[in-house]
């Protein structure tokens, strides 16, 4: 019984988290981000501001957790990917995982809205802030993977820079196109290229 509850007290604060984190994203594409409060995201999501300033320091911090959350729920899914998988195939499905159901058409106004959300300064800031040690958790995954040091060899940060590369790639793509497509078969084909050795599409 004891052992149990660690669990569940930390199922409860992944569940916060995510709340927070969304509420700030749906409100601030709404809104505006400088048109969003604390107060505001913590009435979304149920909980009170005090709660709110535990788990985030900042409205920018709340809204880029769900795409770090993303890239490091992918790290653990790599680690618990068959031993016998191809790193490549076992990569590209612990790196989709995450966004399983992003196949539907979505919504032109929402993916106008966010386009310009990701805009503002403060986000670009939090996405560089925090990109280093999503990085370097995927590189740690490969590493493990690969029998490679992810502190001395090139190889496992050159993976995750890559696959994080295509992950930003992708998503500038599905902001950007027109007609709006949906994310994650972009993301999937930006990993195939990436898998297959970027072969020059000229050559065919």
């Amino acid at each position: 019984m004891t052992t149990d509850r660690p669990g569940l007290r930390e199922r409860k604060k992944a569940a916060t988290r995510e709340a927070l984190s969304w509420a700030a994203l749906r409100l601030a594409v709404e809104r505006g981000l400088e048109n969003v409060r604390v107060e505001d995201i913590a009435a979304a999501a149920g909980v009170s501001p005090r709660t709110y300033n535990n788990y985030f320091s900042s409205k920018a911090e709340a809204i880029v957790f769900r795409h770090r959350d993303r890239v490091l729920q992918a790290a653990e899914a790599l680690r618990a990917r068959p031993a016998e998988e191809p790193l490549w195939e076992a990569l590209t499905r612990a790196l989709a995982a995450p966004f399983d159901g992003a196949t539907e058409d979505p919504d032109p106004q929402w993916v106008a809205a966010v386009r310009l959300l990701l805009r503002e300064p403060a986000l670009q800031a939090e996405l560089v802030r925090g990109s280093a040690a999503t990085r370097a958790e995927l590189a740690a995954a490969v590493a493990a993977r690969t029998g490679t040091d992810a502190d001395r060899d090139l190889y496992p940060k050159l993976v995750a820079s890559a696959a994080l590369s295509a992950l930003q790639v992708a998503n500038e793509h599905y902001l950007t196109a027109d007609p709006v497509v949906p994310f994650l078969p972009v993301f999937t084909e930006a990993l195939r290229q990436l898998t297959a050795g970027l072969p020059d599409p000229s050559a065919h």
